[in-house]
Order: structure tokens, then C-alpha cells, then sequence
């Protein structure tokens, strides 16, 4: 008998017999929780076997006071998909949740502990529903067994000392991207050339909702767009980077709030704001039936992404490392896009190959780096909190 009811919403999609377990093969569940989402996959190794998704609509989400207080609308689901997989000897062997805001830390793979708990209950770094990966994963581990670990979270931070400091000396740069998709096409995009992403130089464009361009030097993240500060290329649904003074005399003149620029910088800014749709496709067809607004749009955010991808070439390429970047890869849910893929080719062409990366999911990332860690190929490391700062000057 099941001990959870699974919710009408859930969308279970098993691929494999979910109770052939053979004992060579490490289980690994992997847990996401966005901001309408909460994802789950069950692995056999690097397989998915199993699979389950529970959408959350804006009311269901409006009666609770803040993401930490959702933890058991968001458990529910998470315990059905494992009792389709339970029959009295079912154990994991790693539960790996979403990274959430934390403290900076270098990228890798971290054990869940009460100190990162801590930092993610009282929002010390910001709050998202990302938050909940390690506590879920935690509880889950509890029941089930296994190690409970987090990968590769959004605010990885390997930036090295230059890409730090501004102009203002009491504004320093943070490294905000999509570290889980940079990372995994990066490794991708490895293989296919037959090489060890840890030897090789790649820039890395994630193309989505938000756009992060990563500059990956011998498997570190160096320097990053940070889309969540403002920085980069316009996207979908953000500004970009802005001229500085305009933007005070927009203030100044009261033709925006500061609550009204937030919106516009992160969620209501970029081709939303010229053309009144984020959806890319509409905004294709748009293209494809020659509004001129429309292509005079997407021609400025494919020059600016192309424009800010090249910013990033010397940082990877010097004197003491003059060997070319061995690929600028594309990935994100934009790079779907023949028209973008084009466009963006033709410009970065003569720079580096291009490599385009698809249909890489954040749940695979998730569990190659987590059965890397089981198998010993890569250190668990323990999360320290603001202690990174007085290492990471």
C-alpha cells in the first residue's frame, strides 16, 4: 500500500521497470524545485528509470508566507514517486537536491549539512525556490538512505581576482549564472572533442529565460555574466547591462521606481519590453513575417550576446596560455532557435568553433557529478559558509 497519495497534477513517466535494481549500480534520486515546479528523477547510474513533476499554481503558492513554509506541499510529491519504486528494500544511494543561495563556494559537489540549512531557512543570501533542494534532499535521504548532497549551485564562485573589482570599490562583482547547464555542456561538448574538460577552455552561452555567458578555463568558471545583477546581454526577459546615467535620470525624474527598475532589470525588461511577448517562438514568427521592429530586436540581442560571448576570448586566451578556446558552446532552452543559432554563428564563427548543446537537463547534471562523487572520482566537499570569503579575496 502506498504510504502518500500522489496529487492529480503529478505526471509520472516511468522509462524503465523501476524495480530491477541491479547491486552494481548506484540509485540516484535527483531533486529540483522551482518557482511553479517540483522535478524528480529517479537514476540507475546515469539512466532514468523513473520520473515524476508536480506543477504549483499561483493560488496553491499564494497561502504560504514565504518558500521555507512550502517544504511539505513540496515533499508530498517526492514521497509518491519513491513508493512506485518501493517494494520493502528499496534504498538510495545518493539523493542530490537544487542548489540553493548560499554563501559563494567553488563549484563541485557539497555534503548537506545544518550550517548550509541554516544559511537557506533565514534567506542569509537571497530567497528562491532552489532553496528547498537541500532540505528535500536531506529528509528524503533520511527515509531512504543514502548521502544528501547538493551540485554545482547557482552562486559558484570561481572568479578569478581581476574579475572582481569595479570602479567603486564598495561594488564588487559576484558570480551569479547557470552553473549546472554551463557546466554540464561544457563537459559535453569535452567528450565530443575527445578531451578532459578539466584541460580544456570553453566560453558558454546558456540562452534562456535569462542569458549567463561563462568563461571556463582548465575546469574553472573564471569569469561570468552575471544576468541577476544586471550584467550581459539583454534576454527574453531582462534589460542587460544599462548606460549608468540614463538610468539615474530615469530615477531622478520619476519616470521609474527602484521596485519598478528591479522589475524591469529581471523580469519585465529585454525583447518583453520591445515587443511585449518573451516567448521566443512568437517572437520568430514575428521575424519570419518581416515586422520590422521585431527583427531590428532580435538583431540587437543577437549582436549584444554575440558582443559580450567575445568580451570573454582574453580571458582565456594570453600570453601565458596563448592556445585558442577550444569551443563556444550554446545551450539553454533558446538555443532550440535555428534563426539564433544562425545568427550567433555568423558572428562568433571566426573566433572559436561553435558547439550547440540540447536537451541536457539539469536532473542528468545533477547525477553524472553525483555518481562521480560516489565512485570516487571527485571530492564530496563541506560547506563553509562566509568563511569562503576570507580565502576567496
Amino acid at each position: 500500500m502506498m504510504r502518500h497519495q500522489a496529487l492529480a497534477s503529478v505526471v509520472i513517466a516511468p522509462t524503465a521497470p523501476p524495480t530491477l535494481q541491479d547491486p552494481h549500480m548506484k540509485t540516484i534520486l535527483t531533486i529540483n524545485p522551482g518557482s511553479t515546479s517540483t522535478k524528480v528523477v529517479l537514476f540507475r547510474d546515469l539512466e532514468p528509470t523513473l520520473s515524476h513533476q508536480v506543477q504549483h499554481s499561483k493560488s496553491e503558492l499564494a497561502g504560504f508566507f514565504d518558500v521555507w513554509s512550502q517544504f511539505a506541499l513540496r515533499l508530498e510529491p517526492i514521497l509518491a514517486v519513491l513508493d512506485q519504486a518501493d517494494e520493502g528494500s528499496f534504498r538510495l544511494d545518493a539523493v542530490v537536491g537544487r542548489g540553493g543561495l548560499l554563501a559563494p563556494l567553488p563549484g563541485g559537489v557539497y555534503r548537506i549539512g545544518e550550517g548550509m540549512l541554516e544559511d537557506l531557512r533565514l534567506r542569509r543570501f537571497g530567497e528562491h525556490p532552489c532553496n528547498l533542494g537541500a532540505p528535500l534532499a536531506l529528509e528524503v535521504s533520511r527515509r531512504f538512505g543514502g548521502m544528501a548532497l547538493i551540485v554545482d549551485p547557482v552562486v559558484t564562485d570561481e572568479l578569478c581576482s581581476e574579475a572582481r573589482l569595479t570602479g567603486l570599490p564598495r561594488i564588487r562583482r559576484r558570480s551569479t549564472f547557470h552553473a549546472l547547464s554551463q557546466r554540464g555542456a561544457a563537459r559535453e561538448v569535452a567528450r565530443r572533442l575527445g578531451k578532459s574538460y578539466e584541460n580544456g577552455k570553453f566560453i558558454v552561452a546558456h540562452l534562456g529565460g535569462g542569458v549567463s555567458i561563462g568563461a571556463h578555463l582548465h575546469g574553472r568558471v573564471v569569469d561570468v555574466t552575471n544576468a541577476l545583477d544586471g550584467e550581459g546581454p539583454m534576454s527574453p526577459e531582462r534589460s542587460g547591462a544599462l548606460p549608468v546615467l540614463p538610468l539615474l535620470q530615469l530615477l531622478e525624474d520619476g519616470a521609474i521606481d527602484l521596485s519598478g527598475l528591479r522589475r524591469a532589470v529581471l523580469r519585465e525588461g529585454g525583447l518583453f519590453a520591445h515587443l511585449g511577448t518573451n516567448d521566443f517562438p512568437e517572437i520568430e514568427e514575428m521575424v519570419r513575417q518581416r515586422d520590422v521592429r521585431a527583427e531590428s530586436v532580435v538583431a540587437a540581442f543577437v549582436y549584444a550576446t554575440a558582443k559580450h560571448v567575445a568580451s570573454l576570448l582574453p580571458t582565456l586566451v594570453t600570453t601565458d596560455d596563448p592556445h585558442p578556446v577550444d569551443a563556444i558552446v550554446l545551450t539553454g532552452g533558446l538555443a532550440h532557435s535555428e534563426l539564433l543559432v544562425r545568427d550567433l554563428s555568423t558572428r562568433l564563427a571566426p573566433w572559436a568553433r561553435i558547439e550547440v548543446v540540447l536537451g541536457l537537463t539539469e536532473a542528468r547534471v545533477m547525477a553524472e557529478s553525483t555518481l562521480a562523487a560516489l565512485e570516487s572520482r571527485v571530492k564530496v566537499q563541506d560547506y563553509v559558509g562566509n568563511d569562503f570569503e576570507t580565502h576567496h579575496p
